[in-house]
C-alpha cells in the first residue's frame, strides 16, 4: 500500500509555478488531497480488519423433527463417518452459550470473538458438563468458520464493497495528473518555465519599478514646465508656425508616452532614475527575452487547448464517478445471504453474512461522493471561465491607461492565455510586465543607461578638429544620442552613425555653433523647438541611407540649409523626384550632392534649380541617360557627373553659361568632339575628363579660351595636339597615366603654366622649351623613360615639388640647387639618384628655414 506522503508527491508542482494556479485549481487540489486521505483511510480499514463474518442457516422446525439430534440421532453428519462421545461433547461446546439466541447483524463475530468463546468454553467446561447447554446448536469447528468467512466474502459480498477504497485512490490519482499534466508535458513545460522564470524577474526588476514611477511623476513634471516652459526657450529660437512649419506626416516627437513636447524644454532625468551599471544592463537583456519569447510562444495555442483538455476530463470523470457511485451507494449493507455449495463440507447450505466495515464504508463513501460533487461544480465552472471570454486575446489597455505606456501590444495565443491566468494570481503581474513590452520604456531604459555612460567628460575627450579645423564629434553605433552632447556648445559638426533611435531634443538650441550635421543611417526625430532651431541656423547637411523612407521628412523643410548630400539607393522606381519630397522649401541651398544609381536626372530638383550653384551626382556605375533637367539649372557653377556610364558629352551642358567647373570623371567618354560647343561657355575655366577612355584631343579645343585647369589623366591618349598649347590662360595641365610618348616644344608657350603632370607615359626627353615655363610650381615625370635631366631645370625658381621617380636617370643635375624653393621633401627621387648630387646642392635641398615667397605666389 502507498503512504500518503507518496501519492501525494504527485500533486507536488514547483513553487514557482504557483502564480499560474487560480483559485480553482488550488481549491481542487486540496479537494483531491482530502479524497486521497479518504481511499487510504477506507482501504487501510479494509486491511486491518476482519471483512465478514457467517453463521449457518438451520432448518426450520419441522424439518428439524425429520432430522436427528446431537443427543438421538445414530448417523453422522455428511463429511463424519462415525461420532464419539468426545467428539460430541465437543461439537456440543462449540458454539453453545445463552445468549446464541439473541445474536444480531449489529454484533458482528471476529476472528477474536471466536478465540474469547473457545477460551471461555474451555474454562467452564466442568461446569457446563453438569448443566444442559442452551441456544441452537451447529457441528461446525473454528477452522470451518474460517474457510466459510473466505468463501462468502468473494461470493456473497457485493464487488463495490470490496473494491471502494482502491477505486477512490485511482480516480484521485487520476484527477491529480490531469490538474498538473500541463506543467509536466515536454512542449508546454518548457514555455511555462521559460515564462514564469522571465515574469518573476521582471516582477522584481529594479527596472520595472523605475519606470513605473517616472510615469507617475511625469505629469506633474509636465505641468510645472508647461507654466515656465514658454518663458525658458532660448529667444533666438523660432516658435511661431510658418510656412517651413512640418506637416502632419513629419516625424516630430510628440506628446506622448515618453515623447518629447514641442511646448517645453527638455526635462532633466529624475535622481531616481539613474540605474547602476548592472540593474540597466540586465533589463536590456529582459528586453530581448521578453521579445524573443513573444515571437516563440504567440505562434501556437497549445498550452490554451491542452489546459482546455484536461479541463474536460476531469469533468467527465466527474461525471462517470458520480454517476456509478451513487448507483452502488446502497449495496453496502450488514446483512448478505451466502449459498458456497460446500454442504458436504459443512452439513450446511446456506450462511448469513455481516459486513464488519459496512457501517464505516458507506460513510466515507457518502463523504467521497460530496467530495466528487464539489470537485465537479469547480471543474463546471472552470469550464464556463475558459469559453466566457476569448481568453487567446490580452488587452494592456488598464495598463496603457494607468501607466502612460501608450505603445504597449496587445498580445495572442498562448501568451494571452498565460498572461489571463496570471491575472487570477495578481493583476500587479501583468502590470509590471507589460513595462518590458514597451518600445517607449525599453528606449527610456536606453536613454538613461546612455546619459550615465557618456557624460560631459567623456564626449570632450572625443571632440576632434577636422581639415577645416572645426571641432567635430562623431558617435557611432549607440542606442540613442546622449544628453551632454547638446551641452558642448562650441561644437561645430556633429556626425551621428548608425543611431536608428536618434532623437534631437530642444536643447540643441544651446548649440549656437553648430552649423552641420551628418545622419548616416539614422533617420533622426526632432522635437518642434529643435526643428525651429535647425531650420534657420543648420547650413549643411550629410544623410546616407540604404531606403529613401529613411530620410528625414523635416529634412526638405530647412529653409537656411546651403548643402545636401544624400547619399544611399535610389533606384529608378523611387525616381519621381529621386523618391524625395520636393526640394521647393530650401530656398537657400547652394550645394546639392546625390549619390547613388539614378536612371535620369530627377526633375523635381528643378525645383532648387534657380538658386543652385554645384550640382554633383556620383552614380555608381548606373548609366545616366536623362538629362535634360540641367537646362534649367542657369546659376550652376560647379558640375560633377561621376560614374554615370556617359559616353559622350551631353549636350544638356552647353546651356550652362555660368559653368565654371565641369568634371565627367569615370565614365566611358571615348571622343570629346562636341568640345567646340564649350566656347559658348564663356566662364569654364576647369575641365575634368580624367578616367574615361578618350583617344586624342580636338584641336576645337582652342575655342575654350578661358581654360586654366584640364584634367586628362587615365586616358587612352598618344599624343598632345598643338591646339592645347595655345591655351594661354592654362595654370594645370594633368595627362598623367596615358600612352604619350613625347611632350611638344610648343609646351613653352604656356607662359602661366604653374602645374604639369606626365607621370606614368612613355616620355624620354624633355624638352629645353619646357623650362621656359618658369612659373611651374609642380612638375610630375615620374614613371617615364627619362635618361637625364637638362640643367636649365634650373630656370623654375618657383618649382617646389619634382617628381623624378621611376626614370632610367642615373644622376641629377648640380643645378637642382638654384630652385631655391625646392627641398628634400618634395623631390621625389630614388635615393641613390639624390646621392649623386655635389654636397653644397644636398645642404640647400635640406635646408628647413622659412622662405618668403614672392607676391603671387
Amino acid at each position: 500500500m502507498f503512504t500518503l506522503a507518496e501519492v501525494a508527491s504527485l500533486n507536488d508542482i514547483q513553487p514557482t509555478y504557483r502564480i499560474l494556479k487560480p483559485w480553482w485549481d488550488v481549491f481542487m487540489d486540496y479537494l483531491a488531497v482530502v479524497m486521497l486521505m479518504v481511499a487510504i483511510f477506507a482501504g487501510t480499514m479494509q486491511l486491518t480488519k476482519d471483512q465478514v463474518v457467517c453463521l449457518p442457516v438451520l432448518q426450520s422446525a419441522v424439518n428439524s423433527k425429520a432430522s436427528p439430534s446431537i443427543s438421538e440421532n445414530a448417523d453422522v453428519t455428511p463429511g463424519f463417518e462415525t461420532t464419539t462421545d468426545q467428539d460430541k461433547g465437543m461439537a456440543m461446546r462449540t458454539v453453545s452459550f445463552e445468549s446464541a439466541p439473541t445474536i444480531t447483524p449489529d454484533i458482528p463475530l471476529s476472528r477474536t470473538t471466536y478465540s474469547q468463546l473457545q477460551s471461555t468454553v474451555s474454562n467452564q467446561e466442568p461446569k457446563n458438563e453438569k448443566q444442559d447447554s442452551s441456544g441452537r446448536k451447529t457441528n461446525l469447528d473454528y477452522q470451518q468458520y474460517i474457510f466459510i468467512n473466505q468463501m462468502c466474502y468473494h461470493l456473497a459480498l457485493p464487488w463495490y464493497s470490496k473494491y471502494f477504497p482502491y477505486l477512490a485512490l485511482i480516480h484521485t490519482i487520476i484527477l491529480m495528473v490531469s490538474s498538473n499534466f500541463w506543467f509536466k508535458y515536454p512542449k508546454t513545460c518548457s514555455k511555462i518555465e521559460h515564462f514564469v522564470s522571465i515574469l518573476g524577474k521582471c516582477f522584481e526588476s529594479p527596472w520595472t519599478t523605475k519606470a513605473l514611477s517616472e510615469t507617475a511623476c511625469e505629469d506633474s513634471e509636465e505641468n510645472k514646465q508647461r507654466l515656465t516652459g514658454a518663458q525658458s526657450l532660448p529667444k533666438h529660437v523660432s516658435t511661431s508656425s510658418d510656412e517651413g512649419s512640418p506637416s502632419a506626416s513629419t516625424p516630430m516627437i510628440t506628446k506622448t508616452g515618453f515623447k518629447f513636447s514641442a511646448e517645453k524644454p527638455v526635462i532633466e532625468v529624475p535622481s531616481m532614475t539613474i540605474l547602476d551599471k548592472k540593474d540597466g544592463e540586465q533589463a536590456k537583456a529582459l528586453f530581448e527575452k521578453v521579445r524573443k519569447f513573444r515571437a516563440h510562444v504567440e505562434d501556437s495555442d497549445l498550452i490554451y487547448k491542452l489546459y482546455v483538455v484536461q479541463t474536460v476530463i476531469k469533468t467527465v470523470k466527474f461525471i462517470f464517478i458520480l454517476c456509478y457511485t451513487a448507483n452502488f451507494v446502497n449495496e453496502i449493507s450488514f446483512e448478505h445471504n451466502c449459498k458456497p455449495k460446500v454442504e458436504h463440507l459443512t452439513g450446511y447450505k446456506e450462511f448469513e453474512c455481516t459486513h464488519n466495515m459496512a457501517y464505516m464504508l458507506k460513510k466515507l463513501l457518502i463523504s467521497y461522493i460530496s467530495l466528487i460533487c464539489v470537485y465537479g461544480f469547480v471543474c463546471l465552472y472552470t469550464l464556463f471561465w475558459l469559453f466566457r471570454i476569448p481568453l487567446k486575446e490580452y488587452s494592456f489597455e488598464k495598463v496603457r491607461e494607468e501607466s502612460s505606456f501608450s505603445d504597449i501590444p496587445d498580445v495572442k495565443n498562448d501568451f494571452a492565455f498565460l498572461l489571463h491566468m496570471v491575472d487570477q494570481y495578481d493583476q500587479l503581474y501583468s502590470k509590471r510586465f507589460g513595462v518590458f513590452l514597451s518600445e517607449v520604456s525599453e528606449n527610456k531604459l536606453r536613454e538613461i543607461s546612455l546619459n550615465h555612460e557618456w557624460t560631459f567628460e567623456k564626449l570632450r575627450q572625443h571632440v576632434s578638429r577636422n581639415a577645416q579645423d572645426k571641432q567635430e564629434l562623431h558617435l557611432f553605433m549607440l542606442s540613442g544620442v546622449p544628453d551632454a552632447v547638446f551641452d558642448l556648445t562650441d561644437l561645430d559638426v556633429l556626425k551621428l552613425e548608425l543611431i536608428p533611435e536618434a532623437k534631437i531634443p530642444a536643447k540643441i538650441s544651446q548649440m549656437t555653433n553648430l552649423q552641420e550635421l551628418h545622419l548616416c543611417h539614422c533617420p533622426a526625430k526632432v522635437e518642434q523647438t529643435a526643428f525651429s532651431f535647425l531650420r534657420d541656423n543648420l547650413r549643411c547637411l550629410h544623410v546616407k541611407f540604404t531606403d529613401v523612407a529613411e530620410i528625414p521628412a523635416w529634412v526638405y523643410l530647412l529653409k537656411n540649409l546651403r548643402e545636401l548630400y544624400l547619399i544611399g539607393n535610389l533606384n529608378s522606381e523611387n525616381n519621381k523626384m529621386i523618391g524625395l519630397e520636393s526640394l521647393r522649401e530650401l530656398r537657400h541651398l547652394k550645394i546639392l550632392h546625390v549619390k547613388s544609381n539614378l536612371t535620369k536626372v530627377p526633375t523635381n530638383i528643378t525645383d532648387v534649380a534657380p538658386h543652385l550653384t554645384k550640382l554633383v551626382i556620383h552614380n555608381d556605375g548606373t548609366k545616366l541617360l536623362v538629362l535634360n533637367s540641367l537646362k534649367k539649372m542657369m546659376n550652376v557653377a560647379e558640375l560633377e557627373l561621376q560614374n554615370c556610364e556617359l559616353e559622350r558629352i551631353p549636350h544638356a551642358i552647353f546651356s550652362l553659361s555660368n559653368l565654371q567647373d565641369l568634371d565627367l570623371k569615370s565614365n566611358s567618354i571615348r571622343t570629346i568632339e562636341e568640345v567646340i560647343s564649350f566656347q559658348h561657355l564663356k566662364r569654364l575655366t576647369c575641365l575634368k575628363l580624367w578616367h574615361n577612355k578618350i583617344v586624342n584631343i580636338p584641336s576645337s579645343i582652342t575655342h575654350v579660351k578661358n581654360l586654366e585647369s584640364l584634367y586628362l589623366s587615365n586616358n587612352k591618349l598618344e599624343s598632345l595636339p598643338v591646339a592645347v598649347f595655345s591655351l594661354q590662360k592654362l595654370r594645370c595641365l594633368d595627362v598623367s597615366y596615358n600612352s604619350i610618348a613625347a611632350i611638344p616644344m610648343e609646351i613653352g608657350l604656356l607662359q602661366n603654366l604653374q602645374h604639369l603632370h606626365i607621370t606614368g607615359n612613355k616620355v624620354d626627353i624633355l624638352p629645353k622649351q619646357l623650362f621656359k615655363c618658369v612659373k611651374l610650381r609642380t612638375l610630375s615625370l615620374g614613371q617615364n623613360c627619362i635618361t637625364s635631366i637638362p640643367d636649365k631645370i634650373g630656370q623654375l625658381v618657383q618649382l617646389t615639388h619634382l617628381e623624378l621617380k621611376g626614370n632610367c636617370l642615373d644622376r641629377l643635375p648640380a643645378m637642382l640647387g638654384q630652385c631655391r624653393l625646392l627641398r628634400k621633401s618634395g623631390l621625389v627621387v630614388e635615393d641613390h639618384l639624390f646621392d649623386t648630387l655635389p654636397s653644397e646642392v644636398k645642404e640647400v635641398l635640406n635646408q628647413d628655414t622659412n622662405i618668403t615667397f614672392a607676391n603671387g605666389i
